[in-house]
This record gives structure tokens, C-alpha cells and sequence, in this order.
């Protein structure tokens, strides 16, 4: 029998020498050439941007649309339960990509760096970019890092580009949702908000709460590839389902009804946001979405999602209709209901 060798992968760049980071890290000299040559671009897996030129030169394929998105990810802590940073900007980029119908393929990545950071942490960030990368199937192909004065920048900002390719034949956008549309949303809501939340005022829950950072491409590509036709999809981040639903409701001049008692959220969950006074359907998501669809594909498009992804609970939660008192209205289960409107202000700030 072979011996087993336990194998960790190890950075190049000298920590004891430069243990944190410091200006000359992003002055363009020889500090930020070894920060890119030595951490940045290896540990990325990033071998395009090796070649230091201003811009990415990449390949379109035939008869497909590009959908580009832009991203900036400021979150406060940057670390917490269930994901980073790190993880944080390529699944939130590769998301908003999904959200169009497209299939993501390369990325730009900047990086604004605060003096002091420690390289170990920005290290294990820069794995975690890496490992999600590699999960969504896309390519970081070109970059930027700045580095900014000690106390001006929280450690670390990150700067997101995304470019995807839709199929010919795919039309994911507001305009298509139709009166009499199921909504559906791919799995139990709130649980990003509340981990970060209790993570960035100390608080402790007989259950650790964890985000559910994750990347959905895989998920809008399964119902795709079933022939559901997905009329419109939204990713619940900042302002949870009801900014979400808000916002659609309004740009398609449409109703909302939902059904309060179908709406997914965790026990444990729910209880955190009695405890805070928040309501779940404000608190933002980082792997949920809301789809529109023909009602008679919404029971099969649950199934779909339901066999990905057992544990995230998939619920179809109401319908659209021609018009009613408010944009977004939810029904409770002792035939009350109320208007879910947008908020007011900024609950949860600093969560992505």
C-alpha cells in the first residue's frame, strides 16, 4: 500500500517578509509586480492575466447574444457563516449573469486592497475566488488592484465585471411576464441577512445560521435545458423578495398575489428575525431567485430545482394578476392580507 501524502497547497509569496499589505503594494513597482506575479495571479488560476496586457481578448460563439454585468462587493464582515468575500463576488457576478438567461464565461476582478491587511488573509480570500470560479466554469481573464490608506478601506473592496453568453432561442427579461404567471422561488429565503447580521453584532443562536451564498447558474440551466419557459428571473439580494417583486410588479405595470403560508423560511431563521424585528421577506438572499413562468410548468420546474438542490426548499408562492389594490399583495392564511411594499430605507446595510 502507498503512503498517504496529505497535500496543501502553499503560496509563494514571502509572508515573513511582507506579512502584511502596504502602499508599495499597489504603486506599480516591484512590491505590486511580486503581489500579482507571485500571489494574485497563481493562487486565481488566472493564467490569462499573466500576460499583463490592457484588456482581455476573447471569443464570442456563433449565433449567441453577450450579457455583461458590473458588480461591487463592500461586505461587513468579510467573513461569515457560509461563505466570504471571496466566494461572495464570483457567485454574486456569475448570478446576476443567470439571471438573464446567459451562461457565464469570463470575469474581470479589481481589487481595492486596504494597508495593514494581512497577506494570509488576503490569500485565502483570493483561494476562495478561485474555488468558485472553478464551480461556476467561468475564467477571471483580466484585473486591477489598488491599494488604499491604512483605516480607508475596511480591508478589502471588490470590483466585478461579467460576461455571458445567451442562446438564440432565450428571452429572460420583465417584459415577457404574463397575467396568470406562476412565481416560484428557488428555496428558503433570509438566511444571508440574518448570518450576516449575527455575525457582525456578536449575537449567538442555538443554531448557527448560515448564508446561502451559492452560485444559481446551474439551477437556471436545469430548468432551461427542460424546455421551461422562464419568462423573467431576479436574484433576492439587497431588500429580500418584496424589493424584488416591487420592482417587477412596477416595471410591468402587473399585480402580485401571493400566498403568505407557501413562502419558505427556515425556522431557525424566522425566530433571528422575531428576535431583530425584521420581517424575512426584506432580508436579502445570495442563492435564491424568484421565476416567472406559465402555470403549468410551475409544478415540474419545482421538481427540477427540488432534485438539485434537496435541502433549499423550492415553493411556487402566487401568481400574477391584471391589477389589485397595490403592486405586491400577500395573503395570509386566515383570509387577511396586506400590501408587502418597498422599504422605506436601508435595513440590513453593507451585506454584499
Amino acid at each position: 500500500m502507498k503512503e498517504e501524502i496529505n497535500f496543501t497547497p502553499s503560496c509563494p509569496f514571502p509572508f515573513e517578509q511582507y506579512p502584511t499589505i502596504v502602499m508599495a503594494h499597489g504603486g506599480g513597482g516591484r512590491l505590486m509586480k511580486r503581489l500579482l506575479d507571485e500571489m494574485v495571479i497563481p493562487t486565481l488560476n488566472a493564467g490569462a492575466i499573466s500576460e499583463m496586457h490592457d484588456a482581455a481578448v476573447i471569443g464570442c460563439p456563433s449565433g449567441h447574444r453577450i450579457a455583461m454585468t458590473t458588480d461591487s462587493f463592500v461586505v461587513n464582515p468579510l467573513q461569515f457563516p457560509g461563505g466570504d468575500i471571496g466566494c461572495l463576488s464570483i457567485y454574486g457576478t456569475v448570478n446576476d449573469l443567470a439571471m438573464a438567461g446567459a451562461r457565464p464565461a469570463y470575469l474581470s476582478l479589481g481589487l481595492i486592497i486596504e494597508e495593514g491587511l494581512e497577506m494570509k488573509t488576503l490569500w485565502r480570500f483570493l483561494e476562495s475566488m478561485r474555488n468558485a470560479a472553478e464551480e461556476c466554469g467561468v475564467r477571471i481573464v483580466t484585473g486591477d488592484t489598488k491599494v488604499v490608506d491604512r483605516g480607508k478601506g475596511d480591508g478589502l473592496y471588490v470590483n466585478t465585471a461579467g460576461l455571458g453568453f445567451v442562446p438564440e432561442n432565450i428571452d429572460v427579461r420583465p417584459h415577457r411576464i404574463q397575467i396568470g404567471d406562476a412565481v416560484l422561488v428557488s428555496g428558503d429565503l433570509g438566511r444571508h441577512g440574518i448570518a450576516i447580521m449575527a455575525q457582525r453584532e456578536g449575537l449567538s443562536f442555538d443554531t448557527t445560521i448560515e448564508s446561502d451564498c451559492a452560485t444559481l447558474h446551474k439551477h437556471v440551466q436545469a430548468l432551461l435545458d427542460e424546455n421551461i419557459d422562464i419568462h423573467c428571473l431576479r436574484d433576492l439580494t439587497r431588500g429580500g423578495l418584496s424589493s424584488a417583486l416591487n420592482e417587477l410588479a412596477t416595471a410591468t405595470d402587473l399585480c402580485i398575489d401571493l400566498d403568505e403560508t407557501t413562502i419558505p423560511v427556515a425556522g431557525e431563521v424566522r425566530a433571528a428575525c422575531e428576535l431583530l424585528g425584521l420581517d424575512p421577506l426584506y432580508v436579502a438572499c445570495e442563492g435564491r431567485f424568484a421565476a416567472f413562468m406559465p402555470a403549468a410548468q410551475a409544478e415540474q420546474a419545482k421538481q427540477i430545482l427540488q432534485t438539485l438542490s434537496p435541502m433549499i426548499q423550492p415553493q411556487i408562492i402566487g401568481k400574477v394578476a391584471a391589477e389589485g389594490v397595490a403592486p405586491v399583495i400577500l395573503h395570509n392564511a386566515f383570509g387577511g392580507q396586506r400590501v408587502l411594499d418597498m422599504l422605506s430605507g436601508e435595513q440590513l446595510p453593507r451585506i454584499c
